[in-house]
């Protein structure tokens, strides 16, 4: 297991770079080259991993060839390294399609992104787009059995523009008394801030005790790292959750245009999801999509994410300002 501090200088040593990708490496598409069925020859999707991925290509690759093969665009993928990567390049439109936590998404618009959701995504056919966020400790740490306990402890938070591993967290720990707002100044008034980079790789700092405590969302505690023996089933203890959030989203820049934006809501709410995929031979075995692991993509709206606008506001995070 690679430490805390290797994990993160990796994410600071990728920053740079995932920053320069978005911004300039990619061009975004030309509205006004169009190729046969109405669609920008070009189309570039822009992604950041929910954990320690050096191959996060892979988990979108079935989505993203059967995108090619509906629209006879070039789709072209794009690894920014945080949040910021993501959102600057949608802002320069230079990111025509984005895969955005909830908070990105908002933070994506306060700051001037012009963008429009075209689904997000759940775990299983029926179920209802949203997660949830934990606060997690050591199975064995006797001291820390609440959020309240967090007070003046190492706590791993994922990264400042993450809604499960930090917005809503921030919200949980006001609530409990911790600390007084979202802001740096008084989150590390009340404990000890640790920004691990990845959902993953907060979890097994956590596990590692190089946090005392942390978040991470449910589904990666739950079940991926399970699964992919990266945690042990009863290693962690969850002390907190958040109340439901809204799902990740794809979302579109609104400079493709409503026509296009429109027809590719529709391909990937009805067609962007494991039982399409799998009959129509896009994967083997298991189809599951984003590193989120989900099973496809339903509608969203924007008023969807009306709650995460809210937690801002109990947060007073700086990272919700404009």
């Amino acid at each position: 297991m690679r430490s805390l501090s290797s994990r993160r200088a990796a994410v600071s040593a990728g920053l740079a770079a995932g920053l320069t990708l978005a911004l300039t490496a990619c061009g975004g598409s030309d509205p006004d080259t169009l190729n046969e069925q109405g669609f920008p020859e070009t189309i570039t999707l822009g992604a950041i991993p929910a954990e320690n991925s050096s191959d996060l290509k892979s988990s979108y690759e079935p989505l993203l060839t059967m995108l090619e093969d509906e629209t006879g665009s070039t789709v072209e993928f794009v690894q920014a390294s945080d949040y910021a990567g993501v959102v600057e390049g949608m802002i320069a439109d230079n990111v025509d399609l984005a895969f955005f936590g909830p908070f990105a998404y908002v933070v994506a618009q306060l700051n001037g992104a012009d963008t429009t959701p075209l689904g997000a995504v759940v775990q299983d056919p029926d179920a209802e787009p949203g997660y949830r966020s934990y606060g997690l400790t050591q199975s064995g740490n006797s001291g820390i059995d609440s959020i309240e306990d967090f007070a003046g402890k190492d706590v791993c938070f994922v990264d400042p523009g993450s809604t499960s591993g930090f917005l809503y967290p921030s919200a949980g720990l006001i609530e409990a008394g911790v600390v007084e707002s979202g802001t740096e100044q008084d989150l590390v008034a009340g404990l000890t801030p640790v920004y691990a980079g990845g959902h993953d790789a907060s979890a097994l700092a956590i596990a590692a005790g190089d946090c005392d405590a942390g978040f991470a969302f449910d589904t990666m505690v739950d079940r991926t790292m399970i699964e992919s023996g990266d945690l042990r089933e009863g290693e962690l203890k969850k002390v907190w959750e958040s109340e439901t959030i809204a799902g990740s989203l794809f979302v579109a820049d609104n400079s493709l245009g409503t026509e296009v934006t429109e027809r590719l809501a529709a391909i990937l709410t009805e067609k962007g999801n494991a039982d399409y995929l799998l009959a129509q031979g896009y994967c083997d075995g298991e189809c599951r999509i984003t590193d989120e692991r989900a099973w496809g993509v339903v509608p969203a709206t924007d008023a969807d994410y009306d709650g995460v606008r809210h937690v801002c506001e109990i947060t007073e995070s700086e990272k919700c300002k404009g």
